[in-house]
């Protein structure tokens, strides 16, 4: 019974010495007497003890590398610091272990590296307005290297960018300026309409009123009328300010003017008329 017990705990002990259980996720590496032999899927594997050897376990979910502060120069020569964030996942796990050594460190070397490239070929305003062209530029450059190392780079994203005090102060003016010639433009155009407005309202208060006045001779007396009331209300106000000085207008020469060019316009307007219908 004794070698039967034996036989049994060895190959329990085998059993257990050659299962391996990889999570969710997860991938590993074999190497049979020292040379790759194949990976590990998530799941219960089997190897064989003494023979095999799993030398990495990774995971292939999406990672982060936070790159640090750096200092970095302008294509016109002011120093800016920069922060970003490099989101990178393994493609291969068998070139990330065996391309590459310390993956993370090369990893953020190589996104220091080329995020000071990018932006040495920009300006400053041009590193502010263009934020996302210089990540994708980022991205395919980084890409370009990291595919050799089983790593598939997803998105690198620069959090801040610091100018130098003096420089962000003349950018905040710089901003001001530009944010009140706007409202100044704006403010021109506003009255630019609202005086075209009032013109065509002018205007065409005056056809009307001479339209009137032609059809209607008889309401030549009303407008005197009011013309007159609106002299007397007028001089009343000024006479309620103490600074005011008063100067007193004939209202009946002052119809008469207003009768003038009135006259003109419905002359004009005729004449107008005629001349259509000489057309026709």
């Amino acid at each position: 019974m004794e070698p039967i017990i034996f036989i049994v705990l060895v190959l329990i002990g085998y059993a257990l010495g050659s299962a391996k259980l990889i999570n969710q996720g997860n991938e590993a590496l074999v190497e049979r007497l020292g040379r790759f032999h194949r990976k590990l899927k998530p799941g219960l594997n089997f190897i064989v003890p003494f023979i095999d050897q799993i030398v990495m376990e990774d995971t292939t979910r999406e990672q982060f590398v936070d790159i640090k502060p750096q200092n970095v120069i302008t294509k016109d020569n002011i120093y800016l610091e920069v922060d970003a964030i490099l989101f990178w996942r393994i493609s291969d796990i068998e070139k990330s272990f065996y391309a590459i050594d310390d993956l993370q460190g090369a990893l953020a070397q190589l996104a220091t590296t080329t995020l000071r490239e990018i932006i040495a070929q920009n300006t400053v305003e041009e590193t502010n307005v263009s934020r996302s062209d210089m990540d994708k530029a980022i991205l395919n450059q980084l890409n370009d290297t990291t595919l050799d190392w089983g790593v598939q780079i997803i998105r690198l994203d620069i959090q801040r960018i610091t100018p130098p005090e003096s420089v962000r102060k003349s950018m905040e003016e710089e901003r001001a300026a530009v944010i009140k010639k706007r409202a100044v433009i704006t403010e021109a155009e506003g009255e630019n309409i609202a005086a075209i407005k009032r013109a065509e309202s002018t205007r065409t208060s005056v056809q009307i009123i001479a339209e009137a006045l032609r059809s209607h001779p008889e309401t030549k007396d009303i407008l005197r009328y009011l013309v007159a009331q609106n002299y007397v209300e007028a001089s009343q106000k000024l006479g309620e300010s103490n600074n005011a000085k008063i100067v007193f207008v004939d209202p009946a020469n002052s119809s008469e003017m207003f009768q003038e060019l009135i006259a003109e316009s419905v002359t004009q307007e005729g004449n107008g008329k005629n001349t259509e219908n000489g057309a026709n």
